[in-house]
């Protein structure tokens, strides 16, 4: 008897796929697509993960919705995944998700709205601009969310961590 994570040969189209719970599965098909297979055996194609809480509880609530946008599924929590299954959807939320973490605040072009910020985030060097210091939220005590001009977000997952230049420079802000 075959274990839940060894691949079955006889079926090549489903080579790749692993058991999310005992009635489902979860894969990537020849496309390159999620597909999703439910309890009554039906596929669900093009299936997409989403975070219900991007940023708040980011391991947690995930919503697998089909190429219409309804919701076929609900993952509470990633981590009681299996973990090729955990490292699929991982893959195909950052495909998705697009967050880069700020790690220096390397200088402002003025105190004045808007503002050019020149940042180093875990994905290299940008520089954006904020057009209202209102587009700077405080996630909670140490977290702070900033969204830019073109609304794209970004993340200071604990203030404490940047080095002091940076948090005097964010200190004018929050």
């Amino acid at each position: 008897m075959k274990s839940s994570h060894e691949r079955d040969d006889e079926e090549p189209e489903k080579r790749d796929n692993v058991n999310l719970k005992e009635s489902l599965s979860l894969f990537l098909d020849s496309l390159g697509r999620l597909v999703l297979c439910d309890a009554e055996g039906r596929e669900h194609t093009d299936v997409k993960p989403i975070r219900i809480f991007p940023i708040s509880d980011p391991e947690h609530w995930v919503s697998i919705c089909d190429a219409e946008g309804n919701e076929v599924i609900c993952i509470e929590d990633l981590n009681q995944l299996p973990g090729q299954v955990r490292h699929i959807l991982l893959e195909e939320l950052g495909v998705r998700e697009f967050l880069p973490i700020i790690r220096k605040i390397m200088g402002i072009s003025s105190r004045f709205e808007p503002s050019e910020w020149q940042v180093e985030t875990d994905r290299g060097e940008t520089c954006f601009i904020l057009n209202d210091e209102d587009d700077i939220h405080r996630l909670s005590t140490y977290r702070i969310l900033i969204i830019d001009a073109h609304r794209i977000r970004y993340l200071i997952p604990d203030m404490r961590r940047l080095d002091s230049a940076s948090r005097r420079v964010l200190a004018h802000y929050i």
